[in-house]
């Protein structure tokens, strides 16, 4: 038997099988599936970045537009004849101070403005100081305060009291500045605030205001 020259065995090459048209249409979902996830994430994107931006001018307006309590410094204080023995019969103060408004775009409305006088946390006189002023941004306003005949309750015993202190040194006050306030950006109104100022005050012998407390800054707070 015989084999034949140059017969040699042919592989036949395996027929090309169909595409599944569930392979087809799952690989078609998860295309459409990754370009909603990315247009998505496109727009989040888009949505943050804006928002930042607007928190960042938001947070620069407040800043630069964020009101500031105004400044309050004792400039005179004055208690005549504070060293005669009679003195509280005719006894009478007066001071000065001034008010700062420190904002460079916000105004500053006081709609009134009290002063008081304590001795050892007792009153011993108090008055109105200003009418309804509205102060511009960067300026200052002097205020002056006068107390005497029925702003005044100094009787016999605490004058003697001032004078004890007096020949120890000093006598030491406390002016108490309560106003009403409110703030104005622009055409905006903000609400009222009860403001107070306290100015711890030294005087000597002569009834008049120490160096050393003159142009004192006093704290302010809100209530």
């Amino acid at each position: 038997m015989h084999n034949k020259i140059g017969s040699l065995p042919v592989r036949s090459e395996p027929s090309a099988r169909p595409i599944s048209r569930h392979h087809s249409t799952s690989y078609i979902d998860r295309v459409r599936e990754s370009l909603t996830t990315r247009v998505s994430k496109f727009i989040c994107a888009i949505f943050l970045s804006l928002l930042l931006c607007l928190g960042i001018v938001f947070f620069i307006l407040w800043i630069s537009l964020r009101p500031h309590r105004p400044r309050v410094h004792i400039r005179e204080f004055s208690l005549p004849g504070l060293g005669k023995t009679d003195g509280f019969e005719t006894s009478h103060i007066s001071f000065k101070i001034t008010v700062h408004n420190p904002n460079k775009k916000v105004g500053v409305y006081y709609d009134s403005m009290e002063g008081s006088v304590y001795y050892k946390e007792k009153r011993v006189g108090s008055t109105k100081l200003i009418h309804p002023l509205y102060q511009d941004p960067k300026n200052t306003s002097l205020v002056e305060g006068d107390l005497r005949g029925p702003t005044m309750a100094v009787n016999k015993d605490r004058w003697k009291e001032m004078g004890r202190d007096r020949n120890q040194g000093k006598v030491v006050f406390r002016l108490d500045v309560v106003s009403v306030i409110g703030f104005k950006v622009y055409s905006w109104h903000s609400k009222m605030h009860r403001m107070h100022a306290n100015c711890y005050i030294e005087v000597g012998w002569d009834g008049m205001l120490l160096s050393k407390t003159k142009d004192k800054r006093c704290p302010v707070y809100f209530t």
